[in-house]
């Protein structure tokens, strides 16, 4: 049995060379290998390619690397949330590379698999599929995706023993078990090291042929940045969002999986009860999520994609990020609630993108939006300058194309048919007279009782 060299951090630093690309596992700062990137951040590189969903937070992990100006260009999911890459990307500091969530993940685990790329049918005919080639395959529009594969990736582990064999904890798996796969070296840090014969061979997550280094480093609150705290959680409740998330309960079945979104679908969760069968998925690498603990963070729980700590209801299970968008593509998610900018006549959706700011993030939507077997879309009905959301065709980059089931509103239930949008409910103290004022999109009305 081979023997993995354990070295420290700033051995760890001197591997990655500049100009490197870096494949880097986590999820926000859940998983992020901290202490292997605050080494680099003290290492004289620079020019580097970041492959990873996110840039960490500001200061925190690659959020570091990219105060330093060591990131020369990122690959990823959703940048967004750090507003230095923001800035990065606007001065032209950073090049970026925008993919789907569930396409990067896929991308990195073909990398280390040796495919040599894949068509999908995440983000066809979107901003984001401009320049690919495109094909039809079983009736459906997919694009093609090329393998990505790294010089160094930068891993994330709960345990290791000395023949590099992992263990990852909850929903820490997310990106880290693709990248330690997909390159020349994977250097892992862990929070343990055993020797060998202490972990089962049944719970072994990575097999020690793909690790070349392991490091021993402890998580601290400090690292965990946002998710540290289950008091970093801010629902924005009033009775309007209430309405809205009882309507989209409402729309699902006993024995639904099902994937909520941010912000008004994350609501839903707030009234699903022990005996209304739903099960709850979370992109990130969870089925069966819980409530939101009264206290704790990310050290006593796993964390849902919207990095806040949840818990995990019996018969739950835990799996990687590229294993989570399988589900999704392959329709073994029922229902999708998510956010949206506009909707329109045709079903189709925007909620990723607004002309004049930076396309930075664009996360799980194109992949729920394209892949679950059905999409509900909860949304204020009018924009704050009082224009409407309901448009007869989306102006906004759109995120799927004929896929929205379910619209509702803080004034209205809409379904679609072969024939278009139709009515079906009014929220209280909503006239039809107000829908039609408010609503540019042509639509049948057919009131449910």
């Amino acid at each position: 049995m081979k023997t993995v060299p354990i070295i420290t951090c700033e051995q760890a630093a001197e591997k990655v060379q500049s100009g490197n690309t870096l494949i880097v596992g986590g999820f926000g700062m859940t998983g992020a290998p901290v202490h292997l990137l605050h080494a680099l951040a003290n290492h004289d590189v620079d020019g580097l390619t970041f492959v990873g969903n996110n840039i960490g937070e500001p200061g925190l992990g690659g959020g570091r690397l990219l105060r330093n100006k060591q990131i020369k260009s990122a690959v990823g999911s959703y940048f967004t949330s750090n507003k230095e890459a923001v800035e990065a990307a606007q001065s032209g500091d950073m090049d970026v590379t925008l993919l789907p969530q569930g396409t990067l993940a896929e991308a990195i685990r073909a990398g280390g698999a040796g495919i040599g790329g894949f068509f999908t049918p995440t983000a066809a005919d979107t901003a984001l599929s401009e320049g690919c080639e495109v094909r039809e395959i079983n009736g459906k529009r997919m694009v093609f995706i090329e393998p990505i594969h790294g010089d160094v990736a930068l891993v994330r582990a709960w345990r290791a023993d000395t023949a590099g064999n992992l263990q990852y904890r909850l929903t820490e798996r997310n990106f880290n078990a693709a990248a330690a796969t997909a390159a020349d070296t994977v250097i892992v840090e862990v929070e343990e090291i055993v020797p060998v014969g202490e972990i089962d061979p049944d719970q072994v997550h990575t097999p020690g042929c793909f690790v070349d280094y392991l490091i021993q480093a402890k998580v601290t609150l400090d690292d965990l940045g946002s998710s540290a705290s289950i008091s970093a959680s801010a629902k924005k409740v009033d009775p309007a969002r209430e309405n809205m998330a009882r309507a989209a309960l409402a729309e699902l079945n006993c024995g639904d999986i099902v994937n909520l979104g941010i912000g008004i679908p994350t609501l839903v969760a707030d009234y699903i009860g022990p005996d209304d069968g739903i099960i709850l998925h979370s992109e990130n690498g969870m089925l069966g999520v819980g409530p939101e603990p009264e206290s704790g963070g990310a050290m006593d729980y796993p964390v849902n994609a919207g990095k806040i700590p949840v818990t995990a209801l019996q018969g739950s299970s835990y799996f990687d990020s590229a294993a989570s968008f399988g589900m999704i593509r392959g329709g073994h998610v029922d229902v999708a609630i998510m956010g949206g900018l506009q909707v329109d006549a045709d079903g189709n959706l925007a909620n990723w993108a607004v002309p004049g700011r930076p396309l930075l993030g664009v996360g799980g939507a194109m992949d729920l939006a394209s892949g679950a077997r059905k999409l509900i879309i909860t949304m204020t009905h009018c924009a704050r300058d009082g224009s409407s959301k309901v448009v007869e065709s989306c102006d906004l980059p759109i995120t799927a194309r004929n896929v929205v089931d379910v619209l509702i509103t803080d004034m209205a239930v809409f379904r679609f048919d072969a024939d278009g949008m139709v009515l079906v409910k009014l929220l209280p103290e909503v006239s039809l007279e107000k829908i039609a004022e408010n609503t540019t999109a042509p639509y049948r009305v057919a009131l449910e009782n």
